[in-house]
């Protein structure tokens, strides 16, 4: 979401901020792929790839195929570019995309995405909060707190505010390159609340940074980039995505984390406007909110699933690994994109400018 889903950052404008609350319900050119028909028998999939495609295809696409006779094809990896491409030219390259809230909200404010209002879509299969805008709600992760027990065998940081504590907690940090999620930890650290998190204070969020700037040894980009800095021992302790944490965790390596003040995004699924294949895309939706299908593709991936009832199907191991697990959730947060507090786009901008000042 993350994953993972959105590696890189992601901008709103401001117009789209004002405009979201009363919503619910750099172009490139891509290459020519073909003019879709309504009546193909195949459906096309914009995917992360690796892990998460794999546990996609064997719980969601394949059980999709079996029910529908509708081949699943998969294009990697996710692109907002793409997206906004091939919506303009009408050229598909795949018609069901998978976006975070931020980048949902950017594509509503350009018209890439399908409404939901009037979709062929069975409502009563969905739950409290499954949809955000025009997307519906697949899975999560989370941006938990991570150390190495090797190097703190009495117990590593438990909250944000001890991952600033360099007193308390001396060593190498590291954090990722991403505004929208660095900004609401960094005033978890400095005292404030979940409650009253947002909208975001962002000038006490810039300075809570300035604190802990000196101690960042790396401000990673990567999913994998973050969990090489923790294998090898690059840095003591870091805010990393859940999944990466739980398979260095399974490869053996001593490594600790904390659910507490976890910062959960979420994954949806939108329909790329103007697809022939529309209500097929739809349909494939639908199915992959089947509650099971959920469970099975997020104990596979190391997400989390998003629709509740999945955890009538997830034992108790794997559930304790889960953001959304009712024992892990009260623990943590949910990012607010619509009250963020100020143009993302903008905070983007000053944050990269930030580090490199």
């Amino acid at each position: 979401m993350l994953r993972h889903h959105a590696s890189g950052t992601a901008g709103i404008p401001r117009r789209t901020i004002l405009k979201a609350g009363a919503a619910a319900g750099a172009l490139v050119a891509a290459p020519f792929v073909r003019t879709a028909s309504a009546q193909e028998k195949t459906l096309y999939v914009n995917t992360w790839g690796g892990v998460w495609e794999q546990s996609a295809k064997k719980h969601i696409f394949d059980p999709f195929t079996r029910d529908t006779g509708v081949e699943i094809r998969t294009v990697s990896p996710v692109s907002f570019a793409k997206l906004a491409a091939q919506t303009r030219s009408g050229v598909y390259e795949f018609d069901v995309t998978t976006l975070g809230a931020a980048e949902i909200m950017r594509a509503n404010d350009a018209k890439l995405i399908e409404p939901i209002e009037g979709a062929p879509i069975d409502a009563s299969k969905l739950w409290k909060g499954a949809v955000f805008l025009n997307g519906v709600g697949f899975d999560c992760f989370a941006t938990v707190i991570a150390y190495r027990a090797d190097r703190f065998p009495n117990g590593g940081p438990q909250s944000w505010a001890d991952f600033w504590n360099v007193e308390r907690f001396p060593g190498t940090r590291s954090l990722q390159r991403y505004a929208g999620r660095i900004l609401p930890l960094a005033l978890l650290a400095d005292g404030v609340p979940v409650d009253k998190l947002y909208p975001l204070d962002l000038p006490r969020a810039f300075a809570s940074l300035n604190r802990i700037k000196p101690h960042v040894r790396v401000w990673w980009t990567q999913g994998q980039q973050s969990q090489q800095l923790l294998r090898d021992g690059e840095v003591d302790m870091i805010g990393i995505w859940q999944g990466r944490v739980f398979e260095l965790i399974d490869q053996g390596h001593p490594i600790r984390m904390t659910w507490n003040q976890a910062e959960i995004d979420k994954g949806y699924w939108v329909v790329a406007k103007g697809t022939p294949r529309r209500d097929i895309a739809w349909r494939f939706i639908e199915s992959a909110c089947d509650p099971e299908r959920q469970a099975n593709f997020a104990r596979d991936a190391l997400t989390s699933p998003v629709n509740p009832k999945a955890f009538a199907f997830i034992g108790g191991k794997d559930a304790e690994r889960m953001a959304t697990a009712p024992a892990n959730y009260p623990q943590a947060f949910e990012q607010d994109i619509l009250n963020f507090g100020g143009d993302l786009q903008d905070q983007t901008r000053r944050f990269e400018q930030w580090i490199a000042s």
